[in-house]
């Protein structure tokens, strides 16, 4: 593996080289778009080259500490044994660091996200589940700093919904939630069942990235825009004006509804925004047969079987299928407390790839 390190860094040195040439060129310049894109890109790479100078640093000293463990010296080599220890944790550290930096990083990562949930099969409790999931993602969103938004629901009278649309905005939140998508699974027993039986109810999630106006072009031909009152829990009207606003993109029949703001233009603003959202997710889909079949096996119709993780009320656990990971703290998870399925998520996609490096 530690030839593949030397040849992954060798090969960014280059890159390096080349970008520091392209963006001293007179062309480049005159093209905001390209010199934004050449600067991060630079950036990325000057921040894993410093971790890998650290990381050889590293290995040179250990080298040198080994050298002088073959001293006849004992004391020289008793220091010799401890500099040899402490240079291996370093170095292992930073293995795993710059192994991390490696791993292909999505082009979606840093961007804002809206997430959609919607009850499946379960009734009156999924809608209910629904409701607590979402307000498991505004609660560490509210822990990560980022700023979020219900964007649009559809409530039920005892305080569930069955399809919600939360907005999370904030520099890499589709790297948080974007292992979110899928089926999620509840087992516990309703508030609404006086026999005390265990039952099984699903909801979906999709996460979409925020998209700019030029990634996806909307024709005002090619929707339909309708207002009606927004509707506050259990379908009471908060406000007499048509100030909500559904659109109806009539190409894909994808509609979308927004009823967060008091002002119509706003929220026809902001439906606008989950439009082409949902459009970029549609059209990238459409044009990725493998990430569409995927997201199919991912989401499906919400069946009980289809599954990426598991809530369980009654042995207060909390099962990801995806990594076989178990957690006995699902009330804690449940109040925002996400990192605990989140970070093993992300480390196993570091452990898959120092699986291929080997």
């Amino acid at each position: 593996m530690k030839e593949l390190i030397m040849k992954k860094i060798s090969d960014l040195k280059r890159r390096k080289d080349e970008l520091e040439n392209l963006l001293a060129h007179p062309e480049v310049v005159e093209f905001s778009s390209k010199l934004i894109d050449l600067g991060k890109e630079y950036r990325q790479i000057s921040d894993i080259l410093e971790i890998a100078d650290k990381y050889l640093l590293t290995s040179s000293r250990l080298d040198e500490a080994k050298d002088l463990f073959q001293s006849e010296d004992i004391e020289y080599k008793e220091l010799a044994r401890e500099e040899v220890r402490l240079q291996e944790q370093e170095q292992e550290l930073l293995l795993r660091e710059l192994i991390k930096a490696f791993i292909p990083r999505d082009p979606l990562d840093d961007r804002s996200v809206f997430i959609e949930i919607r009850a499946a099969a379960g009734g009156e409790e999924s809608a209910l589940f629904a409701a607590d999931l979402l307000r498991m993602y505004s609660r560490y969103a509210e822990k990560k700093g980022y700023k979020y938004k219900l964007v649009d629901y559809n409530s039920t009278d005892i305080g569930g919904f069955k399809e919600a649309i939360l907005e999370i905005k904030g520099n890499g939140a589709y790297s948080q939630f974007k292992h979110e998508i899928g089926v999620h699974r509840v087992q516990r027993v309703p508030e609404t069942e006086s026999s005390g039986r265990v039952h099984t109810s699903t909801i979906t999630v999709a996460v979409m990235p925020e998209v700019e106006d030029v990634e996806v072009e909307i024709n005002e031909d090619d929707i339909r825009v309708d207002t009606f009152g927004a509707a506050g829990a259990g379908g009471q009207h908060v406000q007499m004006t048509d100030s909500a606003v559904r659109i109806t993109h009539i190409p894909t029949g994808i509609v979308v509804s927004c009823q967060d703001e008091r002002s119509q233009i706003k929220n026809r603003e902001k439906a606008i925004k989950v439009l082409r959202s949902r459009l970029y997710t549609f059209f990238k889909m459409k044009q990725d047969k493998e990430v569409a079949s995927k997201r199919k096996s991912q989401v499906g119709k919400g069946e009980r079987s289809e599954k990426i993780r598991t809530y369980n009320f009654p042995q207060n656990r909390i099962t990801d299928h995806r990594i076989d990971l178990s957690v006995h703290n699902l009330n804690y998870v449940l109040e925002g407390n996400m990192e605990l399925i989140i970070e093993p998520l992300q480390l196993s996609l570091q452990e898959e790839f120092i699986k291929e490096l080997n």
